[in-house]
């Protein structure tokens, strides 16, 4: 199967994956994905999370069994590395600790690991990247499976992380057919789909869907073959309808010729999309899965195409900043308007900044950050100006402007030591921000109702009963989830979770997540 949402005789037969745009380029083996969250069980029922250890047996209480059936056996080989520890962090890079998972179960963490989060501030984002990729060892019932890998891989892909998720692959080893997959994806979307063909037709253990032979086949050159191989499948009866056309006209243009075009699927496979753009009937890729707007990246997009992929990439903390600096001024603005508007205001604001020109960059400073705030890239904006602004002379709403701004990137502990000491006496706000920096908030009176939330975990921190239990059983990486839910909870209108997911980070050791996230909550407009 091509499509999403296109039935046919090629879908593979290997379970459903966690993100539903996985292209069905090799057929997948039963049973090494993860599988589908459980059915939410009422509340007030008693029933414990399925991580969770039974309690102690009471003396002489007899034995209780609910079937004659033996429990299931983890087995694993003896000094073989699973694949579901592998990282490309270290614990001495992370500051994790390596037994990150106590004794929680496998399934248990690739569901909270892969759960939706709308609203994440973009410090637990970050946060959260980290733990996806750091090197740990796996959780006791892995048994070599690669479940909680697959999980890690696909929370990658849904949050626009390709590189870092091609590379995690390529720590496993070997593919499976289940990791090809996501990396033959990854291939489609980065425009290097040319040796992810190549590594599929030297790979025995990787048993190609139609679809992907032909592409690769014509990727290579070998039309003809392709095109033999699709008239076999059709005198067979292998090719669904909706297959058919695609293939068809994939592979002869001509008979798009005065045709209808195509109606795509709701949301189409990497594939699928590239497919429709071979034969000329690209499809937008806003509104589709933030890792398809790598596609809008390469050189035969439009520059404005690119600026808004690298927009939205950037906004999730996907790529760098210095490749949204570089589409930014890259050229001239070609028009007015929406985007055209940011590049204009991005490239006087920098022009003025590499002139040291603080006259001119007061001038250009407020219209640039409402501009980055609008489309919620005040992170990224800060990582790359917030050090040559501190170090230009500005004054008044100017230097205000800078000092906040230098409090959303990671020199933001330094910037509040460097405006206490050229502000003597800020007023209520400020110096609760540069308290809140420094770590030191004591006596001093929080401004608003988000500051009252946020005091409790820097002076009374206090963690749930939930997190007590986590961190009792060394379920360290559970206990950070919990946290960044628990927050999470308070961008959307719990102010007591803000507290509670602090005080947690803070308890984890995450005093620079705690902080930035702090800062963020006061600084940013992100409230649900």
């Amino acid at each position: 199967m091509i499509g999403a949402t296109c039935p046919g005789p090629l879908r593979a037969e290997g379970p459903l994956s966690a993100i539903d745009w996985l292209s069905e380029s090799v057929t997948t083996p039963k049973g090494t994905q993860v599988p589908a969250p459980a059915a939410p069980t009422a509340p007030n029922q008693g029933v414990l999370p399925s991580s969770v250890p039974l309690p102690q047996k009471l003396p002489n209480e007899a034995p209780v069994t609910r079937s004659a059936t033996p429990g299931a056996v983890t087995t694993s080989v003896l000094g073989k590395p699973s694949p579901d520890g592998v990282g490309l962090l270290s614990a001495a890079r992370t500051g994790l600790p390596h037994r990150l998972w106590g004794l929680a179960r496998t399934e248990d963490i690739a569901r909270m690991l892969t759960a939706e989060r709308t609203d994440t501030l973009p410090a637990l984002q970050g946060l959260l990247l980290t733990l996806l990729l750091a090197e740990a060892e796996p959780p006791v019932d892995s048994g070599g499976r690669g479940v909680l890998l697959l999980a890690r891989v696909d929370k990658l892909l849904a949050m626009g992380a390709l590189d870092q998720a091609l590379a995690l692959t390529a720590l496993a080893g070997p593919p499976t057919p289940d990791l090809f997959r996501r990396r033959f994806d990854i291939a489609l979307l980065t425009g290097t789909e040319d040796a992810a063909c190549e590594e599929m037709t030297a790979a025995p253990q990787l048993a190609p869907t139609l679809p992907a032979r032909i592409f690769c086949l014509a990727r290579a050159g070998d039309w003809q073959a392709a095109a033999l191989t699709l008239h076999s499948a059709q005198a067979l009866g292998q090719v669904a309808p909706e297959e058919d056309e695609l293939l068809s006209r994939f592979l002869d243009p001509d008979l798009a010729d005065g045709a209808e075009p195509m109606v795509p699927p709701s949301v189409p496979t990497p594939l699928v999309w590239r497919m429709f753009e071979a034969i000329g009937e690209p499809l937008p890729t806003l509104g589709l899965p933030v890792a398809f707007s790598h596609a809008e990246l390469r050189p035969q997009a439009g520059w404005k195409a690119q600026i808004e992929a690298a927009e939205r990439l950037a906004r999730v903390g996907a790529i760098t900043p210095n490749l949204l600096l570089g589409l930014y001024t890259e050229r001239s603005p070609a028009a007015s308007g929406g985007v055209w508007d940011r590049v204009d205001l991005f490239q006087t604001f920098d022009r003025a900044l590499s002139a040291g020109d603080a006259t001119a960059v007061s001038a250009a400073l407020p219209p640039v950050w409402s501009a980055m705030a609008s489309v919620e890239l005040e992170i990224p904006f800060a990582t790359l100006y917030a050090a040559p602004l501190q170090r230009l002379a500005l004054t008044g709403d100017a230097a205000t402007l800078a000092f906040r701004i230098a409090l959303l990137s990671p020199e933001y502990d330094k910037a509040a030591k460097a405006r206490a000491l050229a502000q003597p006496a800020p007023d209520v706000t400020e110096s609760f921000l540069i308290g809140l920096a420094t770590g030191k908030i004591n006596g001093l009176v929080p401004p608003d109702s988000m500051s009252r939330a946020i005091a409790p975990a820097f002076l009374a921190p206090k963690i749930t009963p939930e997190a007590e239990q986590l961190l009792a059983e060394r379920r360290v990486g559970e206990a950070l989830l919990l946290a960044l839910d628990t927050v999470g909870r308070g961008v959307t209108g719990d102010p007591r979770g803000v507290a509670e997911g602090l005080s947690l980070l803070r308890q984890l050791g995450l005093e620079d997540v705690a902080r930035r996230t702090a800062l963020e909550l006061l600084l940013l407009e992100r409230r649900g």
